[in-house]
């Protein structure tokens, strides 16, 4: 099993997206980060069923940058409940997984 995982989150799809994303790669907590298109999400809250346009977006970090990932993204979420699902990676080009370590060390 590698150090590197992924971490799913979704954004509004609204103009705080990229500097969500960019303020994890700036300060190296993760190494990459995927905004995908928008989407839309159902979802029950708070006894409603709901309606928004999002964003999903896909951390590429490592399991020692977790805490301080999850702090920070609290910090800078505009959700009271960010979504935070952590996904190992069982395998893949050493090379690639090499990367992701540095630039998050």
């Amino acid at each position: 099993m590698s150090d590197v995982v992924l971490v799913l989150t979704t954004v509004p799809d609204d103009p705080r997206a990229e500097p969500f994303a960019r303020a994890l790669v700036e300060e190296r907590l993760a190494a990459c980060v995927h905004l995908h298109t928008p989407m839309t999400s159902i979802y029950r809250w708070k006894g409603d069923v709901t309606r928004d346009a999002e964003r999903q977006v896909v951390v590429k970090t490592t399991r020692a940058c977790l805490p301080a990932l999850e702090t920070r993204l609290k910090t800078l979420h505009p959700y009271e409940l960010p979504e935070l699902v952590v996904i190992a990676i069982d395998e893949g080009s050493a090379a690639y997984l090499e990367w992701v370590k540095a630039e998050v060390s």
